[in-house]
């Protein structure tokens, strides 16, 4: 039996036809029927056409005379009768009267018209220009011309279409446009006070905890929130409250988003999400009416969840604020600490709220009794990125050869976004690739892309930047390889990927928390190997190492301002403080708590600590010329080494100990 909800093709006709239970649509439904609808446009129309029917064909126009030339056929007895107007003076030569205007269209007679009349057969018709000329109407009368007056009541429509509809509904139009390019403020004034709040009805929401990986006590933490979402009497009965407000903080694409919908899904109950963006309007005060209405819509769904990413946009600290004054943002911040506090967490409704800048909220917001729970949700370990990855590839035709277990391995740092992305990728480079299946060397390549960007094959340099370049990589790889603790050389290449003309990929073996002086200065090492690796091939530096010595700069500052490993300032940190915000984004600002000396002696510190690393890195390279000729010259022939050619390529060379 056909379904009657569906459309279904009729044999005979040849069309689609709808089958209603109750003998078809209802007409407001029907395309068939033409639906009229108010419009301006269709008045506009309607003016204009009964003025133009009313301008052409309602008068037969014909050429123009010479004033004297008219007056010369009324003296001469020609013209008859004349029309006087406002424009023109139009002479007859018969003296027929006008004869009522008769419409097929009403059954009945319209006033006579003098500009539509019936001539007889032969009569001419002259019209001139009219000329302020006292002696013209004596001399009709002389003559006995019959003459009259006609207004012009098709040209006073007319010049009112013209002067004021078209103008004003011109305006009018333009300033729709420009209120709805402004957030649709032109479409209803009455609505701007309300939230941009994405409502996900109670049962809609299909994220659960176990579509959640690599941040275990991260949905350890948020459980209780679940649990008393669901059965809040019990913790009721002891006296207890479950906590107002948990903030989710962590780097971008770990999951905060994911965890959010995850315990509204486990709780199954509504969940209100907005972005802190959303709560911000060019109008001073909206941002405070929705910041009301989006708790007053909470409170009517409750039990409920309140959702707000990025929390940084209006949470920022009020404190040493350079721009000042009552702005819109601080508005809206007052008016969510004032809602926060205004409700009982026993009512079952809770506020997860995210952000990667926890250190520029405004204190206030932070304190107990508003978000009073920060739950970290950190990049995953090893044994999360698999389980991300396993999570994301369930859809995905993997071979049975793919090892995810290294594929987490070398993803160190990697965010769940990361590695969603990773899987994806390595899925698209299959089918790129005609396979029916995802291989491991799809997810390398897909690792590199996302490490060292896009690969650029067609970029062709010259024979002295390609050999520049081999040196260089082959300097990083070199150093890296007799660098204590350093991590192993995965892959070097001088394909062209991104902006770099070649690149060395170095993948931790397992996850490091801590770092130490000397792996520290092992890095500095490492990044100075190519510079040094061109000095010494072509006895000058180039443009190619600059990104590496500005990362040397930057792990040689911290160490003496952060980190305290300094021969003077030993153990002690010269941090920076906040000195308000600036700028159009509302970016903090650092000012250092040391005094210049100080950091006179932080340069000239950073500059003593790259010099020896760089003499140091050297001594290593000139030990191992001929190994550091070797994988250049691999390189050129080859154009990419992988961890094995480059490991069987320094341990059989002589020096390699």
């Amino acid at each position: 039996m056909d379904d009657p909800g569906h459309f279904r093709k009729d044999k005979k006709k040849g069309k689609n036809q709808e089958q209603f239970p109750f003998g078809g649509p209802p007409k407001d439904q029907d395309p068939r029927f033409f639906r009229w609808r108010f419009s301006i446009f269709y008045v506009i129309i309607l003016i204009a056409g009964m003025s133009l029917f009313n301008y052409v064909f309602m008068r037969k126009t014909n050429p123009t005379i010479d004033f004297s030339d008219f007056k010369e056929k009324i003296a001469s007895g020609e013209i008859k009768r004349v029309e006087l107007t406002d424009s023109y003076f139009t002479g007859y030569t018969s003296e027929k009267k006008p004869a009522p205007v008769q419409n097929n269209l009403f059954p009945f007679n319209l006033p006579a018209d003098p500009r539509a009349n019936t001539w007889s057969a032969g009569e001419k018709i002259y019209r001139t220009v009219p000329i302020n000329d006292e002696n013209f109407i004596k001399l009709m009368d002389e003559k006995g011309a019959a003459y009259y007056a006609v207004s012009r009541e098709g040209s006073a429509i007319l010049n009112i279409v013209f002067s004021w509809v078209l103008p004003i509904a011109f305006f009018f139009f333009i300033w729709r446009f420009l209120m709805k390019r402004l957030g649709n403020f032109g479409g209803n004034v009455l609505s701007v006070g309300q939230n941009k709040a994405v409502i996900v009805a109670e049962g809609d929401i299909v994220t659960r905890f176990s579509d959640v990986a690599g941040v275990d006590e991260a949905k350890d933490e948020l459980v209780e929130v679940v649990d008393f979402l669901r059965s809040p009497k019990k913790y009721t009965d002891i006296g207890g409250k479950i906590p107002k407000g948990v903030l989710l903080v962590g780097p971008p694409g770990t999951g905060k988003t994911l965890l959010a919908r995850a315990v509204a899904g486990e709780a199954g109950v509504s969940f209100f999400r907005m972005s802190g963006a959303d709560f911000v309007e060019m109008f001073v005060g909206v941002g405070a009416a929705r910041v009301r209405d989006l708790f007053k819509q909470a409170r009517e769904k409750a039990p409920c969840i309140i959702f707000i990413d990025e929390l940084d946009a209006i949470g920022k600290s009020r404190i040493n604020n350079i721009a000042g004054g009552n702005d819109e943002r601080e508005q809206t911040l007052n008016q969510l600490l004032v809602e926060m506090d205004g409700f009982d967490a026993t009512s079952g409704l809770i506020i997860l709220a995210a952000t990667n800048r926890p250190d520029v909220l405004d204190p206030a917001l932070l304190r107990p009794g508003r978000f009073d729970r920060q739950v970290l949700v950190d990049r995953p370990d090893l044994k999360g990125r698999e389980a991300i990855l396993r999570i994301h590839s369930k859809a995905v035709k993997l071979s049975p050869a793919v090892d995810l277990t290294a594929v987490a391995r070398v993803t160190s740092g990697f965010s769940g976004a990361d590695l969603a992305n990773i899987v994806n990728e390595a899925a698209l480079l299959a089918v790129r690739g005609n396979r029916r299946l995802v291989e491991q060397q799809d997810f390398n390549e897909a690792i590199e892309k996302t490490v060292a960007g896009l690969q650029k094959k067609t970029r062709v340099l010259k024979p002295e930047e390609r050999k520049l370049t081999a040196y260089h990589e082959a300097g990083h790889a070199l150093v890296a390889a007799f660098t204590p603790n350093a991590d192993p050389v995965q892959k070097i290449s001088i394909i062209p990927r991104g902006f770099a003309l070649g690149y060395t990929l170095q993948m931790p073996v397992e996850d490091r928390y801590t770092v130490t002086r000397s792996d520290l200065l092992g890095k500095i090492d490492i990044l100075l190997g190519g510079r040094i690796a061109e000095e010494m091939i072509s006895g000058e530096y180039s443009t190619g190492a600059a990104n590496d010595i500005t990362k040397a700069a930057d792990i040689a500052r911290k160490m003496i301002t952060d980190y305290g490993m300094s021969d003077r300032f030993r153990n002690v940190a010269l941090t920076s403080r906040g000195a308000g915000m600036t700028g159009e984004r509302q970016e903090p600002v650092f000012q250092r708590e040391y005094a210049e000396s100080t950091q006179q002696y932080v340069d000239e510190e950073i500059a003593r600590i790259v010099d020896t690393e760089y003499t140091k890195t050297r001594d290593i390279l000139a030990q191992r010329r001929g190994i550091l000729d070797q994988v250049a010259l691999a390189l050129l022939e080859k154009e990419s080494l992988d961890e094995k050619e480059f490991k069987a390529l320094i341990t059989e060379m002589p020096g390699a100990d």
